[in-house]
């Protein structure tokens, strides 16, 4: 429960990255599909940098979370943000920021179970055992 809270407070301040970024690049008139890509890379690498020092800071070292990050979380983000906004801020006439607001919340369960079954994964023998309060390890299986 309480990577699932870490999870979700980064996510929340990712949302506030990319709801600011979304903002200030349509008030510079970019188009809103480019800057909604452009706010969701800036949200995916804010929450990737959090994600490794608080939410999963135990598996550090493994390579390619990086990568793995982005071909799942950046993919499902960025094809989830693109098509939300493009049906509530493109079809329906929502405004850029609540209509990304949405996007974001309609994307958040999926992100948490990527990230936490693929992209930073446990290692074998971290899977297998737990830390117990005496400071010595059990046994899971």
């Amino acid at each position: 429960m309480a990577r699932w809270f870490k999870f979700n407070a980064v996510g929340w301040m990712g949302a506030v990255v990319q709801l600011a970024v979304l903002a200030g690049l349509s008030r510079l008139g970019a188009q809103y599909l480019v800057a909604t890509a452009l706010a969701v890379e800036a949200a995916l690498l804010h929450n990737y940098a959090w994600h490794i020092r608080w939410t999963w800071p135990e598996r550090v070292g493994r390579p390619g979370r990086l990568w793995r990050f982005h071909l799942a979380n950046g993919a499902i983000s960025m094809a989830s943000n693109l098509l939300w906004m493009r049906l509530l801020a493109g079809w329906l006439g929502i405004g850029v920021v609540p209509a990304n607001a949405i996007a974001i919340l309609a994307t958040s369960i999926l992100n948490f179970l990527v990230g936490d079954r693929w992209v930073f994964r446990a290692a074998p023998a971290e899977a297998c055992s737990a830390q117990r309060p005496d400071g010595g390890f059990e046994r899971r299986f």
